[in-house]
């Protein structure tokens, strides 16, 4: 199963990737290896402090002015309005390059569809542009302290008053909130509704002036990626709640299909270099003869294999019609089943090294000890393995509901 493409299509491919050499500063490439798994958290450092760098704005200028954030977005709403296999295409030619595909992260991938299904005109016209330009950057208030992955009884309370709504409680398990301007909080806006019918999706500004405070959680690994913020009163105009009061868990439903699906298209391009640095390590350590190791190397080629398999087939879903829906649980349990797999062969890889922190101030890991510490928190955000389990089970196979256990 390939991606055969059409003359209009090879040459489309072409031509972005003639562009992309002819407007990616020299240097770029050499900056990181664009390619890192966001769930590798300490090696995305390298990602992340590498955007810091000049070379990385000059790039971003360059898609900006080139149309080429968001792009695709309808074009009425400043996007390019490419068809999924466009899409995948880009991403594929900034792999091939090893450029970052400049993204709008939540923002892109979860409040702007959310705001094209579920948004008023208004409201698409006045939240989209901040995110394309940059401007605004989202970061995600669902989960919360008490609630595991019970989204539906979270206890945020959204108080109407007047024009605005007033947001108090807490969220936890936030990614990337040291660098959010803008949040999306899912609140209960009506406590005597059941506890589906009762909550609000609102974009509130993500401010300490807006009585928000951020309390970076440093994990195993020795990165502090996520956070808990506590809202004392937080304000945002009644403008912002998208889909309408009490209607949230329309719209977080919507926005969580999207997250899961992120990405699943080209989701194996991440992946396939992080393998055969694996391999390469197994010859370091006089391996690569180990039939055992040789087996559980061929497993982690199949996964790869099947992961891009699935790509395809969320590709032919996509370029039909549909949008991303319960069939993306399937990816998304796939993958962040197979990294914590992944991890836990790459440290036993490692033998006794794998149990040795190397020296230097802070709380630094090797690539392999970061990916079997950090793996572990892709079984839990974005739904978690069992949540992803009874998705499949119950919408995707039709099986009998999961009994409740009272008390």
């Amino acid at each position: 199963m390939q991606l055969q493409l059409t003359d209009e299509l090879r040459e489309f491919h072409d031509e972005i990737v003639g562009w992309i050499r002819d407007h990616a500063p020299r240097g770029l490439s050499e900056l990181a290896d664009w390619s890192t798994p966001w769930g590798n958290m300490a090696q995305y450092q390298q990602v992340v402090r590498a955007k810091q760098h000049e070379l990385y704005a000059e790039w971003d200028k360059a898609c900006v002015e080139g149309q080429l954030i968001c792009p695709q977005w309808p074009q009425a709403v400043g996007g390019r309005g490419w068809d999924a296999i466009r899409a995948a295409i880009f991403d594929i030619a900034c792999h091939e390059v090893n450029v970052p595909r400049i993204s709008r992260g939540f923002g892109e991938w979860l409040v702007g569809p959310s705001l094209l299904l579920q948004g008023t005109p208004e409201q698409q016209k006045a939240f989209l542009p901040p995110i394309m330009s940059g401007q605004d950057i989202y970061c995600q208030g669902f989960s919360e302290p008490n609630h595991g992955s019970d989204l539906a009884a979270v206890e945020t309370k959204g108080v109407v008053d007047g024009d605005e709504i007033v947001i108090s409680g807490q969220k936890v398990w936030t990614s990337d909130a040291t660098d959010a301007n803008m949040i999306f909080v899912l609140c209960r806006t009506d406590p005597e509704a059941p506890k589906h019918a009762g909550l609000s999706f609102v974009l509130v500004p993500f401010t300490p002036e807006n009585n928000i405070e951020v309390r970076p959680i440093m994990m195993i690994n020795g990165i502090a990626d996520f956070c808990e913020d506590f809202f004392d009163n937080a304000r945002a105009p009644l403008f912002n709640v998208i889909g309408g009061l009490n209607n949230g868990w329309k719209v977080a439903m919507t926005a969580l299909s999207y997250e899961r699906g992120a990405g699943d298209t080209t989701h194996h391009l991440s992946y396939l270099p992080e393998f055969w640095a694996l391999v390469e390590q197994a010859s370091a350590h006089d391996r690569q003869t180990d039939p055992q190791v040789r087996q559980r190397l061929a497993w982690a080629y199949a996964n790869v294999e099947m992961m891009r398999y699935a790509g395809l087939r969320s590709l032919s879903r996509l370029l039909a019609g549909a949008p991303p829906g319960d069939l993306e649980s399937v990816s998304k349990l796939h993958w962040s089943e197979y990294q914590r797999e992944l991890g836990e062969f790459a440290i036993e890889l490692d033998d006794d090294f794998g149990l040795i922190r190397p020296d230097g101030p802070g709380y630094p890991v090797t690539r392999w000890q970061d990916l079997y510490l950090s793996s572990r928190s892709g079984t839990i955000y974005s739904g978690t393995s069992e949540i992803q389990r009874n998705i499949i089970a119950e919408r995707v196979l039709g099986l009998p509901k999961e009994p409740r256990v009272n008390g």
